[in-house]
């Protein structure tokens, strides 16, 4: 049997000796926060019991440390970071709501945060720092090692949301005319190379990147061989100025692992890695989510005064679009009052209209944010939306239309709402696509406005074209 075996099977039953401890596992079957785990920890910061609080955290992922910190209170992960002292991991802080993230920092002194920044890789601590008033930053800057200081602000110097703020300023790089050997000696002697590293970048004299070597063209190469001769001269590379989002375009479209980032100099600065781009995803896609119902930047820590502020904008607004749907409505009031039933019917028009206009929306915002839209297939999805709404209007304009005549005994009525119903559910489907298309073309995030303007569209023309058909059919008005 050979020895990497010989070892799995001493982990194996190292870990079988550590879980059958009395100490509870900090997750359940379903990967959810263990009560008793949670419980523990608590009854050992009431008792102030420093030594068992880091037996807890010694082996915890940053990951599982950031969860623990937001199911506890604000006084509990104050006495918890502070028992935990100079074994607290900072790269913890990049895994919780910014609340909770904003309430530690403020309760840590700078020179702390600053020890902490100076363990963690370049794009954590940007993470960490940026949302820091300019005292507190300048502070915590002012305690760090001169070159961390001047790494970090540069990265802090880039756009909100761009490359340069997600990029990792660690990175090899090497002159093309050095030997595979010389390669491999270099990095065995450094003893400040990252962490992690997927590639060796080949740079002129000015870092301008020439080429990239992956790790495993260069450890299938003889010693001897020159770096000129086996890198790759395709490069793909990133502007540090670039929003990130961009980027992970980049890293989704040529299935990249590492890519490099550079000044408006074409000088290498950084890189950027596939577990950035990951959170990159993450985000863009939670903030387009939030945007379609209109809760900004909520997150589930925040208290109820910011919960409300988050929210009451977009309320008004769709409050103001109620006013103009009832505005309408108020034109039909002699119509509604001699037919009770149209009151009843109503909102059944302005529902159906409203969900088919979500749908197509959803699906248009959705591909204008993975970039699938282009002057080859626009004109296609306009099409296919228009008719999906025409065809599903005349497909509940039956159903509706036959329901409505049996429930009130009156087959006018019924051919009253099947007309509203097509019109309408035609009327969603032409808006739930032309309205975010519109947007986009003017520069306004459709993901965050589309969703007002497709409502108001499908109750104003459910409204109208139902009671307009009604007191044009029955003589009402």
């Amino acid at each position: 049997m050979r020895p990497g075996f010989v070892m799995a099977e001493q982990d194996v039953i190292e870990l079988e000796i550590e879980d059958a401890s009395t100490t509870p596992l900090l997750r359940d079957e379903e990967g959810r926060l263990s009560a008793e785990w949670i419980e523990e920890l608590r009854q050992h910061i009431a008792d102030g019991e420093s030594d068992e609080i880091k037996k807890l955290f010694a082996d915890l992922h940053a990951s599982d440390t950031g969860d623990v910190l937001e199911a506890i209170t604000f006084d509990e992960r104050k006495a918890l970071v502070a028992a935990l002292g100079d074994n607290f991991d900072y790269s913890a802080l990049t895994e919780v709501d910014e609340s909770v993230r904003m309430e530690l920092m403020d309760f840590l002194p700078n020179a702390d945060i600053a020890r902490g920044m100076v363990e963690l890789d370049s794009d954590d601590a940007v993470y960490i720092l940026e949302d820091l008033n300019a005292p507190d930053l300048d502070e915590i800057l002012a305690h760090m090692p001169a070159f961390e200081r001047m790494s970090l602000k540069r990265s802090l110097d880039f756009p909100e949301e761009s490359a340069g703020r997600r990029m990792q300023t660690d990175f090899i790089a090497i002159p093309p005319f050095w030997s595979v050997g010389q390669t491999i000696d270099y990095m065995r002697a450094d003893e400040d190379l990252p962490d992690e590293f997927y590639q060796i970048y080949v740079v002129d004299p000015g870092y301008n990147l020439l080429g990239i070597l992956p790790l495993d063209r260069m450890l299938r190469a003889k010693r001897a061989t020159k770096i000129e001769t086996i890198m790759n001269t395709t490069v793909f590379q990133i502007e540090a100025t670039e929003d990130q989002e961009e980027a992970a375009h980049l890293f989704q479209r040529y299935d990249l692992v590492e890519v490099a980032v550079v000044d408006e100099s074409s000088r290498l600065v950084g890189v950027l890695t596939v577990d950035d781009i990951v959170d990159v995803i993450h985000e863009e896609a939670d903030e387009d989510f939030r945007a379609l119902a209109g809760v900004g930047d909520e997150e589930i820590s925040d208290s109820v005064f910011e919960a409300v502020k988050s929210r009451i904008t977009w309320l008004l607004v769709n409050l103001a679009t109620a006013v103009l749907a009832s505005l309408v409505i108020g034109l039909f009031d002699a119509t509604i009052e001699r037919m009770v039933a149209l009151a009843v019917l109503m909102p059944i028009v302005a529902s159906m209209g409203g969900n088919a206009g979500t749908q197509t929306m959803t699906v248009t915002v959705r591909a204008l944010s993975m970039r699938e839209l282009d002057q080859f297939n626009m004109r296609r999805l306009i099409n296919r939306e228009t008719m999906v709404g025409l065809v599903n209007g005349l497909v509940f304009a039956v159903i509706t239309g036959i329901v409505s005549a049996i429930w009130f005994a009156n087959i006018a009525l019924g051919g009253v709402i099947a007309a509203a119903m097509v019109v309408n559910m035609f009327a969603a489907g032409i808006s739930g696509i032309l309205i975010p298309l519109g947007l986009n073309k003017v520069g306004i995030d459709p993901a965050v406005a589309s969703s007002a303007f497709v409502t108001t569209v499908t109750d104003v023309v459910g409204f109208f074209a139902f009671l307009g058909f009604a007191a044009i059919w029955f003589g009402l008005l």
